[in-house]
């Protein structure tokens, strides 16, 4: 069976969450036997290259700019309808990829991941509406990351039927080779004061980064912040204005041993979004898989579904620096509390976020898709 992907960047090189969750899928579904394609802009590339990664066959459609950070990709309908798929599964948003469908119309099943909905280029969807409204009535299947989606967007409401929910996954097998008493481990111990408070992701604007640089000053103890992005010269600035400098440390984009030492030394982690542009928090899903309690935001999407209040962590509400501060507090100040929900964390992340166990998810809305167009799988 010949799969396709859709979605704006893929990683390697680009590091988001959506990213990496198309790549995991790809690769286990070339693993189970399937023909995988997965057609991408070149992120900035102005040429069309075709690679085989991992057994991927990964296309990088030359890319004139970016509107509101979709790749404008002109020549990207026409490469999509060169691609012979039984599955065409899209991942929104990605303007580029659903008007291509949409010129296109291929002839196989349509899967649609509704990773988040349309937020900070909320005045398009005047424009984009339409084709959302288009795209969801044609597609086979639709997969929600959360049921919360599914109650909360105003787009799945009408669509629930075809809803089928399939969270994102990770690899869990690279934390096996958590050491916490490893020699980087200990020196990043060494080199911050007091008890650790980790942040791992993209530095964007939805991540409130800004609402816990300013909690910080309420919590004794150093804020990690792992990853880069557009906002780290403000953020940069707000720590050196706050007075915060050593104790917001930001460590850059780190490879897969450095992110392995700073999980081994994190206390707590924290996941602070202010809008519901964070679908699920994969980030988040990590630390838990490696015994780490978190704090995060209730958003009505997903995150309050990977985090279970007063089980793995806390959820607070968002844009409240008192209340992330109590939380942060409260879990540093009791280390019996934390060892609990450390625990429940990691049974959690390894019984329902598994990089298999959204495959698997996946394969059998596929297969329900194709059985209600009357096509064997």
């Amino acid at each position: 069976m010949n799969v396709v992907h859709v979605y704006k960047d893929y990683h390697p090189p680009v590091r988001g969450g959506i990213e990496q969750t198309v790549e995991r899928l790809a690769y286990h579904q070339v693993r189970s036997g399937l023909s995988v394609t997965v057609l991408t802009s070149a992120h900035g590339g102005r040429r069309t290259v075709e690679e085989l990664v991992d057994g991927v066959r990964v296309i990088r459609v030359a890319e004139w700019a970016r509107v509101a950070s979709a790749p404008v990709c002109p020549s990207m309908p026409w490469h999509l309808s060169r691609i012979e798929a039984d599955i065409v599964h899209l991942h929104f948003p990605k303007p580029t990829g659903e008007v291509s469908y949409l010129l296109v119309r291929p002839r196989g099943v349509l899967a649609v991941t509704y990773h988040a909905d349309i937020v900070r280029q909320a005045a398009l969807l005047p424009i984009y509406g339409p084709f959302i409204e288009v795209l969801l009535r044609r597609a086979d299947v639709i997969l929600p990351t959360s049921a919360r989606y599914i109650e909360h967007s105003r787009w799945l409401r009408r669509y629930r039927d075809k809803c089928r929910v399939v969270p994102s996954g990770i690899d869990l097998e690279r934390f096996d080779r958590l050491e916490r008493s490893s020699a980087p481990a200990v020196a990043l111990r060494a080199a911050h004061a007091g008890p650790i408070v980790l942040f791992v992701g993209r530095l964007r604007y939805y991540k409130g980064l800004d609402v816990l640089i300013d909690t910080m000053r309420q919590v004794s103890a150093t804020l990690v912040i792992v990853g880069g992005g557009p906002e780290e010269r403000a953020l940069r600035q707000r720590t050196r204005q706050a007075g915060l400098d050593g104790r917001v440390v930001f460590a850059g984009s780190v490879g897969d041993d450095e992110m392995l030492a700073y999980l081994a030394v994190a206390d707590v982690g924290v996941l602070p979004s202010t809008y519901p542009s964070e679908a699920l928090g994969l980030a988040m899903v990590e630390m838990m898989a490696c015994g780490i309690p978190v704090v995060c935001t209730e958003l009505g999407t997903g995150t309050s579904f990977v985090n279970l209040h007063e089980e793995t962590g806390l959820v607070v509400p968002p844009r409240d620096a008192a209340a992330l501060a109590q939380a942060l507090n409260r879990l540093l100040g009791d280390a019996s509390l934390r060892a609990r929900y450390g625990a429940a964390a990691r049974r959690r992340a390894r019984d329902v976020f598994s990089g298999q166990a959204m495959a698997d998810g996946v394969a059998a809305a596929y297969a329900d898709a194709l059985r209600r167009r009357g096509v064997s799988a």
